[in-house]
């Protein structure tokens, strides 16, 4: 499964979406498992409105999510049981013993996956290097590991567009583009011809 990033035209829109397609990206099967088997791009913080179309997707691919756990540092309310599609998804939550950007599913003896949980807020270029770096079947980034190196990114780029606007505002480019260089003079040389031998 690939990243599903849309881009609503209006809250009305979003809020018909919010329900129906979960923002998610998963992990190629059959591969060496990695550290994160995909991330999840939540349209809210409210587990309890946002867990049931995350298992609509997964109980086919994974087999029944029976219990969920979180870390509740980003989750405002962490409800004990959620109900889904015909059952009921237990949650539970660990403050150390999670990583804050994770979200950890069971599936009654079948397995467990562990996704990178994207903040609402992120921007959709974020969000798709987070998607993509989470999804990778080789990764060995830690959920908040891929959030500090995709802050750290971010904040390099916003530096740079900084120093740009600076540069900009001061004249730095001229309208129509790069400035034309000076010529430099060809400049050709004959040497006199010497005489060879004695």
């Amino acid at each position: 499964m690939t990243a599903t990033i849309s881009h609503p035209v209006t809250a009305e829109a979003d809020d018909r979406l919010s329900s129906s397609s979960p923002r998610l990206s998963l992990a190629p099967v059959g591969l060496a498992p990695a550290l994160l088997d995909g991330a999840w791009w939540p349209r809210s913080r409210d587990l309890g409105a946002e867990l049931p179309s995350l298992t609509a997707v997964l109980d086919p691919l994974w087999g029944r999510i029976t219990r969920v756990t979180v870390n509740p540092t980003h989750w405002p309310v962490v409800p004990r049981k959620v109900p889904v599609a015909g059952h009921v998804v237990k949650v539970g939550w660990f403050l150390p013993e999670q990583d804050a950007h994770e979200l950890l599913l069971l599936s009654y003896r079948v397995g467990r996956w562990n996704l990178l949980v994207i903040p609402p807020q992120t921007t959709p270029e974020s969000a798709a290097r987070l998607m993509a770096a989470a999804s990778d079947p080789l990764g060995t980034s830690t959920a908040s590991r891929l959030m500090a190196e995709e802050a750290r990114s971010r904040t390099a780029y916003e530096a740079d567009r900084a120093v740009e606007a600076v540069w900009d505002s001061e004249g730095g480019h001229e309208a129509g583009g790069v400035a034309a260089r000076p010529g430099v003079p060809a400049v050709t040389v004959s040497m006199p011809q010497q005489p060879m031998g004695r």
